[in-house]
């Protein structure tokens, strides 16, 4: 018993892992907690076995070691899940049993989110903490504060001078929708669901780029000392008077059935809310009868979760087809006989690659559980074995490019498979061409998805370099391409040679090169030549380059394919440097100088620094090696900064002697905190 119990803490510990840290679950929310349950029933059983480390000893964690580590003032428990109305009732049994008198409870939306932690002094938000392990999270006020849902400053002056609220950060469904087409278009691999695509979002070192996603919260829970409130009802409506976004979505309950009436009613009615929901909260409403029941080592006693069964459909698996992508990845694709789920009919599941094929251990014909839940992309979760016809055929990962017959390749540490026949596979070519093309890169009109097939089946595009070819009298001869369509498209080309170094970087398509990192290669290398010629070591020396980007970008540029179209595209006259305006040189005084900055700051932002570290010659780089020329090192400087550089005796700046060295003044404004690596 002693080995199966300590297997069930190991599988459970991964199960963390995948959740909190990769975002990767690969369990339901119920598969989970019924093996919790299990351990925990096991732990009571054979309490010779205990150990303090066990899952049952704690609250999973999302903290990713990148931010600045803060304590909560009051641990960020968990709450038990629940799954039927039964388990409700002796919820509601026991409280009954334990207050023996009457008691009324909240009942509220349990939003599918990233929980967070807003501490406010005099009105002003001042530190937001995720979760973490539950005893201590990241600190992303930064990121939070680009939430246009999360006050800044509060409304009105009845607030207390200091106090914590919690809730949930979340990405809209429509946003959602937009950023995995986005990076869909890019090949990039696709967010399962809206938390996860969330949580990623709020541990973005680049503030900038969580705005533009436009996360949002719900706020649900008020803490501090001496607040006033009787109740936790009244705490929220006085939160909502302060400018917090509180959910409409609460109702006060007095009996058991006004309770199940709720979980009934927006079990239906969620579906139309725009952002992801997964169950209900039930919550004693008296504080201080919240204080008389109290808490479990991991849990309120005064609160518990319903949470609503992901909903799925049994239908059967007619066929898999593969789809070969820009960059030649290589995707299986479910072909389902139509069946109705959330709303929408699902004809196809992505079954991602060969392991999860496997896995699964399907078979052309076989019935299959189709789930959506609170996920928006259609998966199969399993396969009914008691349906299966014996002769329907296994199905197999396929070992040639369905397009041009190339044999694919697996690299290592990847799950996908590749066709390496970039030049003459015929979706591959086009992917390219439409990502040249598109909004974000080269932003050239008329070239959309159907003229590009129209174009390559007619021969005129068989590369992105005969773009530049095109003529007015070509296009027009073909069908649905009159004159002036034909012009419009041509006048976009000549527009495009005038779009920024930073997107052509982006349009050229190199692996694991999006809009960000093109910005930085951009910024860091300055021209083409500059980037073609860069070596491994100056690559992962730049903010945000690590091993697998720098490799991908010395291996496109080591392709002759690839060099002669970079000096096709500079024949065509496009930018190939960075326009030298900005940033506004002040001086060369760190020229040559390779800067990497650690630590907050009181004077000025990490974005200040870095701008200023420009501004007079030098050149901001991301991690410590033997050619950094110094630290400019702020106060908790990152251990493995200071670590790696009293090993290289790397010199280490203070912030004051850094304004000096550039010749600026101290500044006598208030101070400013900067982000913390």
């Amino acid at each position: 018993m002693r080995e199966y119990i300590e297997n069930l803490r190991k599988e459970l510990h991964q199960h963390n892992y995948r959740y909190y840290i990769l975002n990767q679950p690969t369990l339901t929310d119920k598969e989970f907690d019924d093996k919790l349950r299990e351990l925990q029933d096991l732990e009571s059983g054979y309490p010779e076995f205990y150990d303090p480390n066990s899952p049952t000893q704690r609250v999973g964690s999302d903290s990713t070691g990148s931010f600045e580590q803060a304590v909560h003032t009051y641990p960020m428990l968990s709450l038990g899940n629940t799954y039927s109305f039964e388990e409700v009732g002796d919820f509601y049994q026991r409280l009954l049993k334990s207050l023996q008198e009457p008691f009324e409870l909240v009942c509220e939306l349990k939003y599918d989110g990233t929980s967070i932690s807003l501490i406010y002094e005099n009105g002003v938000l001042v530190r937001a903490v995720t979760r973490g392990d539950g005893v201590k999270g990241d600190v992303v006020t930064a990121n939070v504060k680009t939430i246009r849902s999360i006050p800044l400053q509060l409304q009105g002056d009845s607030y207390p001078d200091s106090f914590e609220i919690r809730g949930e950060i979340l990405m809209p469904w429509d946003v959602f929708d937009q950023l995995n087409k986005t990076r869909e278009e890019q090949e990039e691999p696709l967010f399962a669901n809206p938390r996860n695509a969330g949580s990623g979002t709020l541990k973005l070192q680049n503030s900038s780029e969580v705005a533009s996603r436009r996360l949002d919260s719900y706020l649900y829970s008020v803490l501090g000392e001496e607040l006033g409130f009787q109740t936790h009802y009244e705490s929220l409506m006085q939160a909502r008077s302060w400018g917090f976004k509180v959910s409409d979505a609460i109702r006060v309950c007095s009996t058991l059935d006004e309770v199940y009436e709720f979980i009934q009613y927006w079990d239906v009615e969620r579906k139309r809310l725009p952002v992801a929901t997964d169950g209900i909260v039930i919550k004693v409403n008296s504080f201080e009868q919240r204080e008389e029941l109290g808490y479990t080592a991991k849990s309120p006693r005064w609160a518990i979760a319903y949470k609503y069964q992901a909903e799925k459909a049994l239908t059967r698996l007619l066929s898999v087809s593969f789809q070969v992508g820009r960059t030649g990845a290589v995707t299986p694709v479910a072909n389902l006989e139509p069946v109705l789920l959330s709303g929408t009919i699902v004809k196809r599941a992505s079954l991602h690659n060969a392991d999860i094929i496997e896995t699964l251990d399907l078979h052309i014909g076989d019935s299959v559980y189709v789930e959506k839940g609170g996920e928006i992309i259609p998966k199969i979760t399993a396969v009914a074995t008691e349906f299966r016809n014996p002769e329907g055929e296994k199905v197999r990962f396929i070992t040639e490019c369905p397009e041009c017959g190339a044999t694919l390749i697996r690299n290592e540490n990847e799950a996908a498979h590749y066709c390496p026949d970039e030049w003459n596979c015929p979706p591959q070519i086009r992917g390219k061409i439409e990502h040249f093309v598109s909004r974000k890169a080269m932003n050239i009109d008329g070239l959309g998805s159907e003229t590009v097939q129209l174009l390559y089946a007619n021969g005129l595009l068989k590369s992105v370099a005969d773009i530049y070819s095109l003529k007015v009298a070509t296009l027009s001869s073909l069908e649905r391409l009159g004159v002036k369509s034909a012009q419009n498209i041509c006048n976009s080309i000549q527009q495009s040679k005038e779009i920024s170094f930073e997107r052509l970087i982006f349009a050229l398509g190199i692996r694991y090169v999006g809009e960000t990192v093109a910005k930085k290669l951009a910024s860091a290398f300055r021209t083409i030549d500059d980037l073609e010629r860069a070596s491994f070591e100056e690559l992962i020396e730049v903010d945000e380059i690590g091993e697998r980007i720098a490799t991908s970008v010395i291996s496109y540029f080591a392709t002759p394919a690839n060099k002669q179209l970079v000096e096709s595209l500079k024949q065509s006259g496009l930018q190939m440097s960075l326009n030298d305006s900005s940033p506004e040189a002040l001086s060369s005084v760190l020229e040559g100088k390779s800067v990497v900055i650690s630590g907050s700051f009181t004077h000025h932002s990490r974005d200040e620094y870095k701008k200023m570290i420009e501004q007079h010659g030098g050149k901001n780089v991301g991690s410590v090696s033997s050619k950094t020329s110094f630290i400019l090192a702020g106060e908790k400087i990152g251990p493995e900064k200071l670590k790696k550089a009293a090993a290289l005796g790397i010199e280490m700046v203070t912030e004051e002697e850094f304004l000096r060295m550039i010749g600026q003044s101290l500044p006598s404004t208030p101070p400013i905190m900067g982000t913390l690596f």
